[in-house]
Order: structure tokens, then C-alpha cells, then sequence
């Protein structure tokens, strides 16, 4: 009987050993996969994301302050309620982002894309979005207003117009 159990132990382990070798070969061949992570309510500020895939993470209520996300794939990322002040997005992909209640306030959004971003309550105020796509983006009327009165420039990557996806006057 001591066998038999001893043998279960060993063919258990070694199929533990062998999937962990398979996860670790998965990691190693497409290191560009991203994981959703969770940072809500964190405190994160001047924190390096540059040149990151972080599809689908989270960040709600977190405080990014002066962080860099320029270059970076943040497709279907929540943001809910968080300070992004000062924070660098240049060349980032913010598409169908959740940015509801977020304080981007002197953003740097030059040539990001945030096509159907959500922006409801969202603090613009004094960022910069030369190139930016904010194509099927619901924008507040009055945040709306101030954004035309400094879009300009044309998204590099999608060749959109700033002042159309806005539908600026």
C-alpha cells in the first residue's frame, strides 16, 4: 500500500514540476501577453509604466501623480476616480479606457488614442492633447468646450484629426 501512495506522490510531483515548466516556457515565448493587475488604491506616484502592455489592469482610486505611461497599451484599463495629474501618456493607447471621475489635469496626451474612452467627470484641465484621437468618446459639453479651444494636430497612428474626433466647431 506504501507503494502505491508513494508512487501517486511521485507522479503528482513530477506533474506539478512539468506544468510549471510549460507556464514558464508560455512566459518566456510571449513575454508581450499582459496580465491584468490590480493597483487600486494605490500610491504610485512618479511610477515608470512606459512601454507596457497593462490591457485590462486596474488602477481605480490610485493616486499616479507625475507617472509615465507614454508608449504604452492600456486598452480597457480603469482609472476610476484616480489622480493622474501631470501624468505622461504620449503615444499611449487608452482605448475604451475607464477614466470616469479621473483628474488628468496637466496630462500629457499628445498622440495618445482614446477611442471610446469613458470620460464622465473627467478633469482636463490644462492638458495637453496635441494628436490625440478621441474618436466615439463621450465628453461632457462644458469639458468639451475647453478641449477645442487647444486641440490640434493629427494622430499619427489612426491619421485622425484631434479637432474632428472631437467634433469641435
Amino acid at each position: 500500500m506504501s507503494s502505491k501512495l508513494s508512487d501517486r506522490m511521485r507522479i503528482s510531483i513530477l506533474s506539478v514540476l512539468f506544468l510549471t515548466v510549460i507556464a514558464i516556457t508560455v512566459a518566456l515565448a510571449f513575454p508581450e501577453s499582459a496580465v491584468a493587475i490590480n493597483y487600486n488604491n494605490r500610491t504610485l506616484e512618479a511610477a515608470d509604466f512606459s512601454k507596457q502592455d497593462l490591457t485590462d489592469s486596474s488602477f481605480d482610486h490610485a493616486n499616479l501623480r507625475n507617472s509615465n505611461f507614454s508608449n504604452s497599451n492600456l486598452r480597457g484599463v480603469r482609472f476610476f476616480s484616480s489622480n493622474l495629474a501631470s501624468v505622461d501618456f504620449t503615444g499611449a493607447d487608452l482605448s475604451y479606457a475607464d477614466l470616469e471621475s479621473a483628474r488628468m489635469t496637466k496630462a500629457n496626451l499628445t498622440n495618445a488614442i482614446l477611442e471610446g474612452a469613458f470620460t464622465t467627470g473627467t478633469m482636463f484641465d490644462g492638458a495637453i492633447i496635441d494628436g490625440a484621437d478621441f474618436t466615439d468618446t463621450y465628453i461632457r459639453e462644458d469639458t468639451l468646450n475647453k478641449l477645442c479651444q487647444v486641440a490640434k494636430g493629427t494622430n499619427p497612428v489612426t491619421g485622425r484629426n484631434t479637432r474632428d474626433t472631437l467634433a469641435c466647431p
